[in-house]
């Protein structure tokens, strides 16, 4: 897709954006699909349908993505965030992942739930959206006055030089195998997993016979990999060569006369999917900014995208209904959950879109482990408000380790308190 002028392709790229977040929006509020909903069903009903889901979604973009990069028809080598990197930040991706798990427990769901419920009328999740995307933006922003940002203050010191310098190449499965035949090591374990991946989905009758599971992620895999193709293939023609987006930006000075339409940012151009912790952050600072046009994005564009979508829905099925805070308590958990997703998901490098589908389809190491840092938070605080509901004068650390003797996480001799 190749374009004569820079405002003319970054407009397809901002829309194309939106249309596709308008179909995620529609199809999760029409499926119910929904990842925090899915770890519930779970841990509490001992119910895989909607986990199964997500990995439907998972295994439909991994497919897409390992398929498409062999026959050089995408890259996502370099993306924003960038998923390949050179460094495993394991323990970003742990912790963060481990906090955005609790968090969208406290809050009603992830990001991307947040926005599927405020296109339904909850304005519980509006709450959430403005204090999540304030978290995450002060995440990487310096404080007003101040150079420095929440991630420098709690994370920095301790985190960065824990983190695995990769001198070899990039961080995902093909690159670590053998980064002369990554393409080919992707498509091969890409192709492997996602065949192990479908024999457990679809090894369940209770699965196969949900019409609504399957399209949602059916659907929600297919839009993840239509982000990626149209991100990565739009192209600028100027002075007789094709430039990407963000190739463009870097030649500026020579290729543009003046510097009206300049973006303010030249990293939200690269080849990018969905994930909607950092997008929810650029919204803040694009209302912050006074709706400053240079600062529009494919991340902005994506969260307008997927409310809508919603609102779509929600009306055409009749189920559009405001919805509020219950009492005090219930304000205080959605703004404790909000808050740690802003952090973790930052701190993970996204959330359960941004690295449990769109950067488990590059293969990233680190996509796999902010996934398991995310599922783990999310049953472990469930685990625990169950204890917690039954055994109200039991201790914390009571619930806590029979909450992981639960999960399977330690003996079974360690176990305090009893199930009823």
């Amino acid at each position: 897709m190749t374009f004569e002028s820079f405002a003319e392709a970054q407009s397809v790229l901002l829309w194309s954006a939106f249309a596709l977040a308008f179909i995620i929006g529609l199809v999760a509020n029409k499926t119910n699909f929904c990842t925090m909903g899915a770890v519930s069903d779970m841990v509490n009903m001992g119910d895989y349908s909607r986990f199964r889901a997500w990995l439907l979604a998972i295994a439909v973009a991994l497919a897409g993505v390992v398929v498409l990069e062999y026959l050089g028809m995408l890259s996502v080598d370099t993306t924003f965030p960038p998923y390949r990197d050179t460094r495993i930040i394991w323990v970003e991706n742990l912790i963060g992942g481990f906090l955005f798990g609790i968090g969208m427990t406290f809050a009603s769901g992830c990001g991307n739930k947040t926005l599927v419920r405020i296109g339904g009328g909850n304005i519980k999740s509006l709450i959430v959206l403005v204090v999540l995307g304030t978290f995450a933006f002060y995440m990487t922003t310096p404080f007003p006055g101040s150079d420095q940002t929440i991630y420098s203050i709690l994370f920095y010191d301790w985190v960065n030089p824990l983190a695995i310098s990769l001198d070899s190449g990039k961080s995902d499965i093909g690159s670590l195998l053998s980064p002369e035949n990554a393409v080919l090591i992707r498509l091969v374990v890409g192709l492997a997993l996602v065949t192990l991946l479908a024999i457990y989905i679809f090894k369940s009758t209770e699965f196969r016979s949900s019409r609504d599971n399957i399209l949602g992620g059916l659907v929600i895999g297919l839009v993840i990999l239509a982000a990626w193709y149209v991100s990565a293939n739009i192209q600028v023609e100027a002075d007789g060569e094709s430039y990407s987006l963000p190739s463009f930006y870097e030649e500026w000075d020579m290729l543009s006369e003046d510097e009206e339409g300049k973006p303010a940012m030249g990293r939200p151009l690269n080849t990018q999917s969905f994930t909607f912790v950092n997008p929810m952050a650029q919204t803040v600072g694009y209302t912050l900014s006074g709706f400053e046009k240079s600062i529009l994005s494919f991340g902005i564009f994506a969260v307008f995208g997927v409310i809508l979508g919603s609102l779509a829905w929600a009306l055409l099925s009749k189920s559009f209904r405001i919805e509020w805070f219950v009492n005090f308590k219930d304000f205080f958990m959605h703004f404790i959950g909000a808050m740690l997703m802003g952090i973790g998901g930052t701190l993970a490098l996204g959330c359960t879109f941004g690295q449990g589908i769109t950067g488990i389809s590059t293969l990233a190491v680190g996509s796999f482990i902010a996934f398991g840092g995310i599922v783990l938070g999310s049953a472990l605080t469930m685990k625990m408000q169950y204890y917690k509901m039954l055994y109200e004068e039991a201790s914390w650390t009571a619930v806590l380790l029979t909450s992981l003797v639960e999960l399977r996480l330690l003996p079974s001799s360690l176990r305090k308190l009893e199930a009823l």
